[in-house]
C-alpha cells in the first residue's frame, strides 16, 4: 500500500469517527438548548446591525468570525483532498 492510500484511509477513518461521535453528542431536534438567542436576535436585529434581513445580519454581523472559520476549513479540506489524490509525475 502506498503512502497516498494510507493517508486517504487514515483521513476517511478520522472523519468517520468524528461523524459518529457528533451524532451522539448533538441535542435532539426541536428541543431548545439552554440559551435562547433566537428571540434576542429577532427582536434586536434592526437596532444592532442596521439590517432588515435577519439571516444576513446573523451570518455577517453576529457570526462573522465563525463564517470566516467555516470558509477556511472548507478551503483547507478541498486543498487537502486535491493534494492527496493528485497524480505525481514520475
Amino acid at each position: 500500500m502506498d503512502k497516498r492510500m494510507v493517508a486517504a484511509v487514515l483521513a476517511f477513518t478520522i472523519v468517520t469517527v468524528f461523524f459518529f461521535f457528533s451524532i451522539f453528542l448533538i441535542h435532539p431536534f426541536g428541543e431548545p438548548g439552554q440559551v435562547r438567542m433566537d428571540d434576542r436576535i429577532i427582536e434586536n436585529t434592526q437596532n444592532e446591525s442596521a439590517s432588515n434581513n435577519g439571516v444576513t445580519s446573523v451570518v455577517f454581523d453576529y457570526r462573522g468570525f465563525d463564517t470566516l472559520g467555516e470558509a477556511t476549513i472548507l478551503f483547507s479540506a478541498v486543498a487537502g483532498v486535491i493534494m492527496i489524490f493528485r497524480r505525481v509525475k514520475e
